[in-house]
């Protein structure tokens, strides 16, 4: 398989430049020379079969040999709102997302958040996009977008055709008798993928997932998302991981539409 390297820089013309971290790799860990061909990516869409013609101190110059559109996204946007997890636990949520074919990965702040994402952290996870993206071949880089409230994340998707929230269905359940809420909102992974198989998916309509911190949405928080419109699902009786939790949710969307 041929190396696949990031450019940071929209490639027009006949010629890029890697710099930073892919220039390093190119030459420093594959020890790669004048005329090694590679495929460049800028996260427009497409790739790039290039030829490297001069290595430097800290940059490599290659002459781009053509163009190929090769789209390996999926056929609707799909963002993950998550309370992050501690650590490590980041970097393998984002690496998995990113592999799945996620759009966006938006960091949640909620009641019960563990992890305060910072812009440094968040910065090194956009790193773990690129590197992600380069070994599954993504020609598009997964959104890391700036945390939100979990009240503006809920009001900002109303346009979303679905809406799933990870819960346990028993607590969605008390919470719906609390408010005096009679509504069905809590589906079930049969019923999920059943609505998936039926309905038909056009890129550009989106589908929005929120998976809590450790300790869970509180009832305000699940009560918030119900009367916006969200579904409960419920990813059975185990108690699971965040990380765990929205990698299998975002597969379970991904299974029904690719």
């Amino acid at each position: 398989m041929t190396e696949r390297y990031f450019v940071e820089t929209p490639i027009a013309g006949d010629c890029a430049l890697l710099v930073g971290p892919e220039a390093h790799h190119l030459t420093h860990v594959m020890r790669a020379g004048p005329g090694a061909e590679v495929v460049l990516f800028d996260g427009s869409g497409a790739e790039f079969p290039a030829r490297v013609e001069r290595i430097g101190r800290a940059e490599v110059e290659l002459a781009v040999l053509s163009r190929e559109p090769v789209d390996r996204e999926l056929p609707l946007e799909l963002t993950v709102g998550v309370a992050l997890p501690k650590g490590d636990r980041q970097r393998w949520l984002v690496e998995k997302a990113t592999e799945l074919g996620v759009t966006r990965l938006v960091p949640l702040l909620t009641a019960q958040s563990v992890a305060r994402p910072e812009q440094k952290p968040l910065a090194r996870l956009r790193r773990t996009v690129i590197e992600a993206s380069k070994q599954c071949g993504r020609n598009r880089l997964m959104e890391i977008a700036q945390p939100r409230d979990w009240s503006d994340f809920v009001t900002d998707s109303v346009e979303a055709p679905h809406r799933l929230l990870a819960h346990p269905c028993s607590d969605a359940q008390d919470t719906l008798s609390l408010i005096g809420c009679h509504a069905h909102a809590c589906v079930g992974m049969t019923r999920l993928f059943r609505r998936f198989r039926s309905c038909p998916h056009k890129r550009g309509h989106g589908t929005q997932l929120a998976v809590g911190p450790e300790g869970g949405f509180t009832d305000d928080e699940v009560s918030q998302a119900i009367d916006a419109g969200w579904q409960v699902i419920d990813l059975g009786p185990r108690t699971l991981r965040v990380e765990t939790a929205a990698i299998l949710l975002a597969g379970m969307v991904v299974r029904q539409v690719v």
